[in-house]
């Protein structure tokens, strides 16, 4: 017996493409953090990582938490005091 599957073709909506829109300095981050891992990983099997690539890390990583803290900053509004 054979099944059919339906076709999705529902667009994402306006309000989902501002929250990636709005997401997106962070993902980019993350997927830095990730690139340096990698080479991390690949740098084992070649001597071993250098100062630069150990640099390179820190510094995604920072990019990261700066990009996660001004979400946050955006993402809560402001009470007056």
């Amino acid at each position: 017996m054979r099944k059919h599957l339906a076709l999705i073709a529902a667009e994402p909506a306006a309000e989902d493409l501002a929250a990636i829109e709005a997401e997106w300095p962070l993902i980019a981050a993350e997927l830095d953090v990730l690139d340096a891992e990698i080479t991390l990983l690949y740098a084992e099997d070649h001597g071993g990582p250098t100062a630069l690539d150990w640099r390179r890390l820190r510094r995604a990583e920072a990019r990261v938490t700066r990009a996660a803290a001004e979400l946050a900053a955006h993402a809560i509004p402001h009470r007056a005091a």
